[in-house]
């Protein structure tokens, strides 16, 4: 008895926070209808504002459906939606709605996030607006295959792993913690019981102020899938630090085919600065210092 009265606190205990998660997100999340120029629509997918005056966070492969778009919200207004700038190589993109007045998400800082960490994903999929899901961060530092606008194979690097059920109409939607704070974008459904998310860190702010201020992102591209390797003791003491980034896989053609990396290598860092993590990879990407 005493065994189920404890279970019953715990499930309202685990609602009340999801609940209360979705109270505060769910105002800031749009459903984003893509049309396509005389040719009609052209897909669909969720949006995130993240400043009072319309700018909203999406995925970069949503807004490719077409050029133009429309932004409704679950108090039922609607606004037409100008696209700013995306970057595929992150599968980020920014629009910008034709109005004032919205209720921005709180950002947080997906560096902090911990495995196994409860997350609720907001957004619209299969065309069912303000859809509530949960779950935990199942894995962190992943990296996802996709292709930029030539079709050339490029990998999203330091994703987070969900089992937040995410489906089609999810891209570009809200993944939020337990304090409502925006901490990833939900960017695609790897297979059954695995979502992915781009964090939201001191990186992807980068990039969409990037966009925001002038529609591109200037980078520098290594072309590697990796995630973090722990290094023998002996190495680890050498080198100061416990891990590298290990090498997956190899883009052909990239510039770390031309540098003859290969699967199973380790970095452990670039030029003068160690990495430890594919995030550090892909924070010295987009230094303006090293890809301008």
């Amino acid at each position: 008895m005493v065994e189920s009265v404890a279970e019953e606190q715990a499930l309202d205990a685990y609602s009340s926070i999801v609940t209360s998660v979705a109270e505060k997100v769910l105002p800031s999340v749009a459903s984003l209808r893509i049309g396509r120029a005389g040719r009609g629509f052209g897909g669909a997918g969720s949006g995130v504002v993240i400043t009072p005056d319309g700018f909203l966070v999406t995925s970069a492969h949503v807004v490719a459906a077409g050029n133009s778009a429309s932004a409704s919200f679950l108090d039922g207004t609607e606004y037409d939606v100008d696209v700013v700038g995306a970057d595929p190589l992150s599968d980020l993109a920014v629009a910008r709605a034709r109005a004032d007045g919205l209720n921005p998400a709180r950002v947080g800082n997906a560096d902090q996030l911990r495995v196994g960490q409860l997350v609720v994903a907001i957004g619209n999929p299969m065309g069912f607006s303000g859809s509530v899901t949960s779950g935990v961060v199942s894995g962190l530092g992943r990296s996802l295959a996709t292709a930029d606008g030539n079709g050339h194979r490029r990998f999203i690097e330091d994703v987070i792993q969900t089992d937040a059920a995410l489906n089609p109409g999810n891209s570009g939607g809200a993944l939020a913690d337990s304090r409502a704070q925006l901490i990833g974008v939900n960017t695609a459904v790897a297979g059954m019981g695995l979502g992915l998310a781009v964090p939201m860190n001191g990186t992807t702010q980068a990039i969409l102020a990037a966009l925001m201020r002038d529609g591109r992102v200037r980078r520098a591209y290594l072309g590697i899938a990796g995630g973090t390797r722990n290094l023998p003791p002996v190495i680890a003491e050498r080198l100061g630090r416990k891990a590298g980034v290990e090498v997956h896989e190899v883009v052909t053609g990239s510039p770390a085919a031309g540098g003859k990396l290969r699967g199973g290598d380790v970095i452990v860092s670039v030029g003068e600065v160690g990495v430890s993590k594919a995030g550090d990879l892909q924070r010295l990407m987009v230094d303006t210092k090293r890809s301008s």
